[in-house]
């Protein structure tokens, strides 16, 4: 039988769990509505964006180590397929539910269209601590999973990634499981695989990257530089943490980090390539001499240039949003802050650089594997960077030109912008039959 999860256990406390924050859909959704003025003759088809194209919640029986079966929950959410192949990661964890995946795969919508990627939206998960399952029983589960949503992935159809709780290795192993069942070798069904499989370099840095380039071109829009500025970072592992290393080396004082294990400060600056390497012998920060604990609400209310939510959903609430001090709120994590928190930062002159546009870095070297996996032909890491970095800062400077033509935050502009190319090209599709 399936163990019950231990949800405090899992995920530090709930530190980063935000029992207060609206449902995630029901978050997008409101983000939606707020374009309708901007859409003109597009409005017609707003209700699209409101409606996931397909949903498939799957069982995912394994065998455990000790004879027993268990059954998890997995989720595959196509959000739309308008401007091409669905595109999104797939998500293990604890807390993962359907209303959560509904929303990451609209925001992968907005996201790759944001950018100017040909990919729709999409996204999945499966209800799973990995941490209380051996090696061979998440490999077990990660396979029967592929076999399920095997019925509506691939090259061309649906293309998934790492994401919270997964890394290069699930995506190998969903890779092989996928060309298993079709009979020959599909490197193109995921993104973020081993580079011997077919993977990109640069792709494992791709997110924090674009984190840290469009904290830069905020900077520079509000003449606050990267060097010497004060950074706090919630989310310490593929993407807060490559992002704070990014800024050290740029010279930003990073003062405050933060993971599952609790929240650490210290404000003379925090020694980041320690940080990482006691994150990689230990598993968490837990344990750093490098830094001292601060309380998860103190963290939020930290002064400083740049803030770094790198985590979860949800985690920047009304209640924080007031009482933070930062220039400038950077989102690493998909949808971090909640509408009613977006309204506050805006009123307080507090810059939120949107979620769809700073941590687009990973999907967009994504696109840069699938093309290469599709050519069989490699880039070498410096071309990766150059052309993540010319997306990125294109991206960013259309998404500032709408905001300040139209005198709207840059989440809307973005939206306004990723709306549009949707919804053109879901007009002139048609609709079928």
């Amino acid at each position: 039988m399936n163990h019950p999860m231990d949800l405090t256990a899992a995920v530090g406390g709930l530190s980063y769990l935000n029992p207060h924050a609206p449902e995630p859909w029901a978050s997008f959704v409101e983000q939606i509505e707020r374009v309708r003025p901007y859409l003109g003759e597009l409005e017609r088809w707003i209700e699209t964006l409101k409606h996931p194209k397909r949903t498939l919640i799957v069982d995912v029986p394994i065998e455990r180590d000790d004879g027993t079966v268990a059954h998890y929950e997995g989720y595959r959410v196509q959000h739309n397929l308008s401007r091409g192949p669905g595109k999104g990661g797939i998500r293990f964890h604890p807390a993962v539910t359907l209303n959560e995946v509904m929303a990451l795969a609209g925001w992968m919508t907005v996201k790759n269209a944001a950018v100017g990627l040909p990919f729709g939206g999409a996204k999945g998960g499966i209800r799973v601590d990995p941490a209380s399952v051996s090696k061979g029983e998440l490999q077990r589960i990660t396979r029967r999973f592929t076999s399920e949503i095997g019925l509506i992935i691939g090259p061309d159809r649906d293309i998934p990634a790492p994401d919270v709780g997964t890394n290069a290795m699930t995506m190998a192993v969903m890779m092989d499981t996928y060309s298993m069942n079709r009979g020959g070798t599909a490197t193109g069904v995921v993104t973020g695989k081993p580079i011997a499989l077919g993977g990109s370099l640069g792709r494992q840095e791709a997110t924090g990257r674009g984190v840290y380039i469009t904290a830069r071109e905020a900077g520079r829009r509000l003449h606050l530089p990267i060097e010497g500025a004060r950074v706090v970072v919630q989310g310490f592992g593929n993407v807060g943490g490559i992002g704070a290393r990014l800024f050290h080396e740029a010279g930003a004082k990073v003062i405050a980090i933060g993971d599952h294990s609790g929240t650490w400060l210290n404000e003379g600056g925090i020694d980041i390539p320690a940080a990482l390497a006691h994150v990689a012998a230990h598993g968490a920060l837990l344990g750093f001499a490098g830094a001292e604990p601060v309380g998860i609400e103190d963290f939020w209310a930290l002064p400083c240039e740049f803030m770094i939510p790198a985590a979860l959903e949800g985690q920047i609430t009304a209640a924080r949003a007031e009482r933070m001090r930062a220039r400038v709120v950077v989102e690493g994590a998909n949808g971090p802050t909640t509408p009613a928190a977006d309204d506050i930062l805006t009123d307080r002159g507090i810059l939120v650089v949107p979620d769809v546009l700073a941590n687009a870095g990973g999907v967009t070297v994504s696109y840069f594997e699938w093309v290469q996996d599709f050519s069989s032909f490699f880039w070498t890491e410096d071309e990766i960077n150059a052309r993540l970095e010319r997306i990125m800062v294109q991206a960013f400077d259309a998404i500032w030109q709408v905001s300040q033509d139209k005198q709207v935050s840059l989440r809307t502009a973005a939206f306004i912008i990723a709306c549009h190319r949707v919804l053109e090209a879901r007009a002139e599709r048609g609709l079928y039959p």
